[in-house]
């Protein structure tokens, strides 16, 4: 921090640089730059590099193996569904490549359509807005629709 000190004659100003190290010889970049790896890495946010060192890089349900540079394609998918969820033995994590993840996801979402059951990651993709305008008829969502074609194709 630069200190400034005035002379008797003419005004003169005279400016010294004084450098005040810390007493660990760290500087304050390096202080800074430690400060922010800390909060990059919150408890229980590395499950992704835990899982991918406990179950190796190998898709859980294809079997495709992975080699470090395509990494990248491996997910770590929650069997529960719950992300909070992280135990430190894995047994809730399994390593998918990113097709059989969304195949996972897709599959969940159809087989809710179908149940009826609406769980917690689907939502309801068509509805007919003259259901809510006019007396109850026989159309109703994609869900209820696709349950009734299943039922006329099996009557066959």
């Amino acid at each position: 921090m630069p200190r400034a000190t005035f002379g008797k004659k003419w005004g003169r100003v005279r400016t010294t640089t004084v450098t005040n190290k810390p007493k660990d010889g760290k500087s304050a970049e390096d202080v800074v730059r430690d400060l922010k790896k800390e909060q990059q890495k919150l408890p229980g946010e590395d499950y992704r590099e835990r899982s991918l060192a406990l179950h190796g890089l190998i898709c859980a349900r294809c079997g495709r193996e992975f080699n470090e540079s395509k990494r990248q394609l491996l997910t770590v998918h929650h069997k529960d569904g719950n992300h909070h969820n992280n135990p430190l033995d894995g047994s809730n994590w399994e390593n998918l490549c990113v097709y059989c993840h969304e195949d996972v996801h897709s599959r969940e979402m159809l087989g809710d359509l179908m149940d009826g059951s609406g769980g917690s990651e689907s939502a309801l993709v068509y509805e007919d807005v003259r259901k809510k305008d006019t007396a109850p008829s026989d159309s109703g969502s994609l869900g209820e629709k696709l349950k009734r074609a299943m039922e006329t194709k099996g009557n066959r």
